[in-house]
């Protein structure tokens, strides 16, 4: 059974509390394109918003439509305002979402407590 075709890519996207990148890549890993919101204009905390990472997912959607891509996974990671938002932009643009995975890193047992203390 193939899994994989040529017509399959995956998008990566990075979001966190002062920058959102979103790569495309090929099943191996390797990078087709990439944008982030300082590379599209965007200075300061307006590279944070869910409109940045609106115009990341229309551009990143439209490239892989350009190149043929029409089967692709999403892996998001990261603290995103507009997660909705993209997902709906990157399933409306034609692609077919085969996958959708959250790879945010948890912490196991979280950050070792204060000391008690003594009187």
């Amino acid at each position: 059974m193939k899994l994989y075709n040529k017509n399959y890519a995956i998008i990566y996207i990075n979001s966190s509390f002062n920058n959102t990148i979103s790569t495309l890549t090929d099943k191996k890993g390797n990078t087709l394109m990439w944008y982030s919101s300082g590379s599209l204009g965007f200075k300061g905390p307006k590279k944070s918003t869910s409109l940045s990472s609106q115009i990341i997912s229309e551009k990143i959607s439209s490239f892989a439509i350009n190149k043929n891509i029409k089967i692709i996974d999403i892996y998001i990671k990261g603290i995103i305002i507009g997660k909705d938002v993209i997902l709906r932009i990157i399933n409306n643009s034609g692609l077919y979402v085969r996958s959708i995975t959250d790879i945010t890193s948890v912490p196991h047992n979280g950050c070792r407590k204060k000391k008690k203390r003594r009187v």
